[in-house]
């Protein structure tokens, strides 16, 4: 009785958690598709009249389709430098077990608690010529998500028999065969793991573009619904509008990728 009691429970938890996740996204959609009189009040009324036009609207004036390219270069190149880095530097750092190694792993792995100094890094970034630049922001966002990406994929390389690496070795293999060939495809379900926690970080993030990027021909479509809603503030139809059109991409990618991420984060933490 008393674990049927706790089933109970959590199934209402959960159940709660979902509901408080969903409605502000459903109460976001169906007032996409209503007019600005019917959208100042949000609500989950379906429209009288179905406006998809407030998609094409928010495309052209929002400059959406410039600013999603912005944003899918600074993810994508950002996640294929963090996961050929970081994919190298585990691998290196399981098999090496000196004291250097580990230092180096933990200085590296430290990352993740330590605060951004916003004012050091604008420093840096204006001695470097990366200010205001897309390879300078992209350069920003992989130093940040490496210590994090390191933890996950340091574990579960060290969950791989060392065995595999001494049978690679008999049959011929080198070091970057053994890595290419050998390490790299067993490591897929956390590089996938990391490769879509990354995204939609990156995807998601507001400050580092608002800092570092002044050109709007540069902005990520984060910095273009801040500008579209300071413009149509009383639109509030256009502005969720806008709201769907920057989200989907990222609720795509975490619908397909939901497996990978809770088998990978698990495999990744146990000896990390």
């Amino acid at each position: 009785m008393k674990k049927r009691l706790c089933t109970v429970l959590a199934n209402l938890a959960a159940w709660t958690a979902s509901l408080i996740v969903l409605v502000p996204m459903l109460v976001v959609l169906v007032n996409s598709f209503k007019s600005q009189k019917e959208s100042m009040v949000m609500t989950l009324t379906l429209p009288e009249k179905f406006m998809f036009e407030n998609y094409t609207t928010v495309i052209e004036r929002g400059k959406l389709l410039s600013s999603f390219f912005n944003s899918a270069l600074y993810a994508a190149f950002s996640v294929l430098l963090i996961l050929a880095v970081v994919s190298a530097a585990s691998y290196v750092l399981s098999r090496n077990r000196s004291r250097l190694h580990r230092v180096i792993y933990y200085l590296i792995v430290l990352g993740i608690a330590m605060p951004v100094n916003n004012v050091a890094l604008m420093k840096i970034m204006k001695a470097t010529a990366l200010i205001n630049t897309r390879y300078g922001l992209i350069f920003l966002y992989v130093a940040m998500n490496i210590p994090l990406a390191l933890f996950l994929m340091f574990g579960f390389v060290e969950t791989l028999p060392r065995e595999i690496d001494e049978a690679a070795v008999i049959d011929g293999a080198g070091p970057m065969r053994l890595f290419s060939s050998v390490i790299f495809p067993l490591m897929k379900p956390t590089i996938v793991t990391v490769g879509i926690l990354n995204f939609m970080a990156i995807w998601n993030d507001f400050s580092m573009p608002l800092y570092f990027m002044n050109n709007s021909g540069k902005w990520p479509m984060t910095l273009a619904v801040y500008n579209f809603f300071g413009q149509f503030e009383q639109s509030w139809n256009l502005v969720s509008a806008d709201i769907t059109l920057t989200a989907l991409p990222v609720l795509i990618i975490f619908v397909f990728g939901q497996k990978y991420i809770v088998g990978g984060v698990s495999a990744g933490a146990v000896k990390g």
